[in-house]
């Protein structure tokens, strides 16, 4: 953590900006947003038409004037302007008119592991242009792993997977602070790609936009009698709808090449972790958290995997903001390390 506990204290909101949704925490209201970071944009005049959970459900259905954009993208802002102007309507007027009436607005975001300079720097103007006169900015994984409620001050190893829609990472943790991770380029979005290749060039059939995430549910609940589900979709040679039964052992090795990603990942922290650490996560395992850890079967092939007992936080995708939340109101005790006395 890059910022302390009193410092945190004295924010006012939280904001985790995810590539897939967008989550604000107000101070003794809780989250009062949890809608996908996705805008509606008139390419005519510049002006917004939507944003959030409708914004959503125009991806693929909008005339050529209207377009859909993501304004972040692996957690990192890559458009603030459009970023700001998401953020104000997602907040309303009303909450808007109260934040303002703070003298010295101030607010905690998310950012992911390592992030470079620009990255960060694009998170703090984003939030500045909304009237936080101070930002403070704290690692997307000790985040989570306080909202999940791990023990990261204890000094014994927790280990936590953020399953994000373009990037995962995975970390160690012990006495508050982070002793190893991983950032992957690995996320929901390139096992949304993973499947969508496989039916387009073995079914010649291709997708609606809205169809990929019941798609992977469909896997898990398929006929236990045939392995089979059927799919609907559009034929890529006549451009007619057309509906396909599909193997879902077949899907599930589809995307079994970012599964390997994210194994290799995990292989990898573990080899950098002291041998002390490792030892407890014999009994400890990893915490999956983040929007794509309740994907089907990724904790069973995590298991499978790596021999560690893998628990699925409650309500993943809202770790990150509950921990900066907790962190905001003072429920989260600072760890103090006293020196000891000179002799």
């Amino acid at each position: 953590m890059t910022v302390s506990l009193e410092q945190l204290r004295r924010c006012h909101i939280a904001v985790d900006l995810g590539a897939a949704r967008t989550r604000v925490f107000v101070k003794g209201q809780g989250v009062v947003v949890d809608e996908p970071s996705v805008a509606a944009v008139n390419t005519r005049t510049g002006g917004l038409i939507a944003v959030g959970a409708f914004a959503q459900q125009m991806t693929g259905r909008t005339p050529e004037y209207i377009r859909v954009v993501r304004p972040v993208s692996g957690g990192t802002v890559v458009d603030v302007d459009m970023a700001q102007r998401m953020l104000r309507h997602l907040l309303g007027d009303k909450l808007r008119r109260a934040l303002r009436r703070k003298p010295r607005l101030r607010a905690a975001a998310c950012t992911p592991h390592e992030s470079d300079p620009l990255a960060r720097r694009a998170t703090v103007e984003t939030l500045v242009g909304l009237g936080a006169r101070r930002v403070e900015l704290v690692d997307t994984l000790i985040a989570a792993a306080v909202g999940c409620g791990l023990p990261v001050e204890r000094p014994e190893a927790t280990m936590i997977m953020a399953c994000g829609a373009a990037t995962t990472q995975i970390a160690v943790l012990s006495l508050g602070a982070i002793v190893t991770a991983q950032r992957l380029p690995v996320g929901g979005d390139a096992i949304d790609h993973a499947i969508v290749s496989h039916l387009r060039h073995r079914h010649d059939l291709l997708l609606p936009a809205q169809s990929v995430r019941p798609l992977q549910l469909a896997v898990d609940a398929a006929d236990p009698r045939t392995g089979t589900t059927e799919i609907h979709g559009r034929d890529a040679a006549t451009g007619l709808a057309r509906s396909v039964t599909v193997d879902t052992a077949a899907l599930r090795e589809a995307i079994s090449a970012p599964f390997t990603t994210i194994l290799d990942g995990i292989g990898r922290v573990l080899r950098t972790c002291p041998p002390d650490l490792v030892a407890d996560l014999a009994e400890g395992g990893l915490t999956a958290v983040g929007g794509s850890a309740l994907l089907p079967g990724l904790d069973r092939m995590l298991k499978e995997a790596t021999g560690m007992p893998i628990r699925i936080a409650e309500n993943p995708g809202m770790c990150a903001v509950q921990g900066l939340g907790a962190m905001l109101e003072g429920r989260v005790g600072p760890m103090t390390l006293s020196p000891l006395p000179a002799r």
